[in-house]
């Protein structure tokens, strides 16, 4: 008795330190928005490419666990040794089986886990905080901290909501719980498009802050070809069944996005030849553009889960 009374008190001594120990946010070249959460947990963007993965392996994670809709490159983490698990959660919040599943993650590996969603700045967060609150890194309050720090837009209130309500599991519910860890998850249609016409999106802004001429970084990326993407996309959607059922204002926000994808169309030429007034209106156009999209997740994709 005496034995396991000490070895109580260690454990709170040792629960208390993982609670204190400082978020930090790390000087990386392809990682976006990386933070070290805690000595076991780093969260950020997707590792996109051969050199995002190098400096995984050189921040000594084992395995990444992805809660973006996208595939993972599962291929390229097995060449540096790295386990991909994937876990998908929206930007409505975290459900509570997912919560749980990312906790249990935490537990069961070893080594250093990367936790990424798109940009590291929204879901990857929240499901960090969550996950390391569950398991006892972190306590609640913050688990809300750390959303702060990686810049989490307050309106995706699912997702702070899942962050303040964040309580730990015991530790036996958590090695009691059978769960069947994927490299790929299944994620339904809509949300493929989706990623799809996210990824395009990001392309034209990196082209429209580069004035619509190539991007050193990014030699491929061909502005007219990305905006006939973009136009498809919408395009494709308003042809999709899931579209026909749901309500007119819905389609007709992809009515509008088309509109302004063929906008974008009529508005660029060569991208050596463009004058400061058109490169103004392709700006415009990306603006009006952004704001669509916002009002749409606003309506149908962010609102929190209950």
């Amino acid at each position: 008795m005496r034995g396991l009374f000490f070895a109580m008190i260690l454990l709170s001594v040792t629960e208390i330190h993982a609670q204190e120990y400082p978020f930090e946010k790390l000087h990386t070249q392809r990682l976006p928005n990386a933070i070290r959460v805690h000595p076991k947990v780093i969260s950020g963007g997707i590792p996109a490419d051969q050199l995002a993965f190098q400096e995984l392996k050189e921040l000594g994670v084992e395995t990444i666990i992805s809660v973006d809709g996208a595939v993972p490159n599962v291929e390229l983490a097995r060449q540096f040794g790295m386990r991909y698990v994937h876990l998908p959660h929206g930007y409505d919040g975290i459900p509570a089986e997912r919560v749980t599943e990312l906790a249990k993650a935490l537990r069961e590996f070893e080594g250093t886990i990367y936790i990424h969603c798109h940009h590291g700045q929204h879901r990857s967060p929240a499901a960090a905080a969550v996950a390391c609150v569950a398991v006892g890194f972190i306590d609640a309050a913050r688990g809300v901290a750390l959303l702060q720090l990686a810049g989490t837009n307050p309106n995706y209130r699912g997702l702070f909501r899942a962050a303040e309500r964040a309580q730990r599991i015991p530790t036996v519910e958590l090695d009691r719980l059978k769960a069947q860890f994927k490299e790929r998850a299944d994620v339904p249609a809509l949300a493929t498009s989706m990623i799809a016409m996210e990824h395009t999106y990001d392309n034209l802004r990196k082209l429209s802050a580069a004035g619509w001429r190539k991007v050193s970084i990014h030699p491929d990326l061909d502005a007219a070809h990305e905006i006939l993407l973009l136009r498809e996309q919408f395009t494709e959607q308003l042809r999709t069944a899931d579209t026909a059922h749901r309500d007119e204002a819905y389609r007709q926000r992809l009515r509008d996005g088309q509109q302004l994808a063929i906008e974008l169309e009529g508005s660029l030429t060569t991208a050596d030849s463009l004058s400061a007034q058109q490169i103004a209106a392709l700006s415009t156009l990306m603006t009006r553009l952004a704001d669509n999209c916002r009002a749409c997740h606003a309506q149908y994709r962010d609102v929190p889960l209950e």
